[in-house]
């Protein structure tokens, strides 16, 4: 029998906290604004850390096809739920780090959607996992990335290493725990 999501998600975040990165599952209005400038035909998507799915189920309900989404999960705990619940998504059991050498198997992405919990990761790891996901995007493309914080959960000195900004989208206070969505972006050159 399959591990229904929360299942999974509440047996990752016993066995390893830090690594889980929340306290419970984002909500539908974290996923909502997340997902809220990526459209339907903006091309090939691919969300980092999926978990339980719920930014994955939103893409999906924009009207993004499946095909066009390539779901990138370490943690084995939730590989079978994800392939349950979205069978026709690709679905990689990878680690983020490992992104710029899969740029022949991935090809080219119009956005990135994140929940990793870069706020528990050494800089070195937030440099590899953020510049792999640019050398993946497309001209224009967007990195998004939530936090429980204020600031982008993205460094500064990895934002100037890498010629990126971010900009706040907006803040979900009815996400437990309140959380911040960023669109990180290439500078203009």
């Amino acid at each position: 029998m399959q591990q229904p999501p929360l299942a999974a998600f509440f047996r990752a975040l016993l066995a390893e906290p830090r690594k889980i990165g929340a306290i419970v599952p984002s909500g539908g209005r974290l996923a909502r604004l997340m997902t809220s400038e990526i459209e339907p035909s903006a091309g090939k998507v691919l969300e980092l850390g999926p978990g339980t799915g719920v930014f994955t189920e939103a893409l999906l309900k924009r009207g993004l096809a499946a095909r066009d989404l390539t779901l990138v999960e370490l943690e084995t705990r939730f590989i079978a739920p994800l392939q349950q619940r979205f069978p026709d998504v690709t679905i990689l059991q990878r680690d983020a780090c490992e992104l710029s050498a899969c740029r022949a198997e991935l090809g080219p992405q119009a956005a990135i959607v994140s929940g990793l919990p870069f706020r528990n990761m050494p800089i070195e790891v937030i440099t590899a996992i953020v510049g792999g996901g640019f050398s993946l995007l497309e001209r224009g493309g967007a990195f998004y990335q939530f936090t429980y914080g204020r600031s982008c959960s993205v460094p500064q000195d990895v934002l100037a290493e890498l010629g990126l900004r971010a900009e706040r989208l907006g803040r979900v206070r009815l996400n437990i725990p309140p959380a911040s969505v960023f669109r990180i972006s290439r500078r203009p050159e």
